[in-house]
């Protein structure tokens, strides 16, 4: 997968929409951007490491049901600078995960929380929205992408804003949770 830099908010506080020197680019919202680069970029304190653990714990457990094959778009408050915007914390992510359900599908009822919108908000801090690529027909799949990518770009004040996309394969899940371990580490230090 290719993917691109996360671009810097904007002056107003958001991801832009688009590139302002290259308008028509391909480089727009939703970016493919790398994992990695979300967890180094979004992990500014203890609030957003946490909803960073928990967003990688809910894709462990998308994972753990051989739920691989995707990508996630990620917006919310977590996307923007909450913080100067609102003065608080984010207080979660906003992830819509288009997947693959593999054939050989069979989760336990345990497993299958993880698909329950109010469970994966609670427990992994995560407003989980899944739409299943293989069920629909193209036209619906068109009009699911086009309903998603028009509530997310732009917030309630209908400024534009951009937001992410990244793969759901699980290689580098580990790493990301490896580097979250040592940023808090690091700040613990004196």
């Amino acid at each position: 997968m290719t993917t691109v830099a996360i671009p810097e908010w904007n002056t107003l506080g958001l991801l832009p929409p688009i590139d302002p020197a290259a308008p028509a680019s391909q480089e727009r919202s939703p970016y493919r951007v790398a994992l990695s680069d979300v967890v180094a970029r979004f992990s500014t304190s203890s609030e957003r490491r946490q909803i960073l653990r928990g967003w990688l714990n809910f894709r462990a457990a998308l994972h753990g049901m051989g739920i691989i094959e995707g990508f996630q778009w990620l917006d919310g408050s977590f996307m923007e600078q909450v913080e100067v915007l609102e003065r608080r914390a984010p207080r979660d992510i906003d992830v819509v995960s288009f997947v693959r359900i593999p054939a050989a599908f069979n989760p336990t009822p345990e497993q299958l929380a993880a698909l329950d919108h109010d469970h994966v908000k609670q427990t992994f801090l995560v407003d989980s929205y899944l739409v299943e690529m293989d069920q629909l027909e193209r036209p619906n799949l068109i009009r699911k992408a086009a309903y998603w990518y028009s509530m997310w770009s732009h917030r309630r004040n209908q400024a534009w804003k951009g937001y992410l996309e990244v793969d759901l394969e699980p290689t580098f899940d580990q790493q990301a949770l490896d580097w979250l371990d040592q940023q808090e580490i690091q700040e613990a230090q004196p």
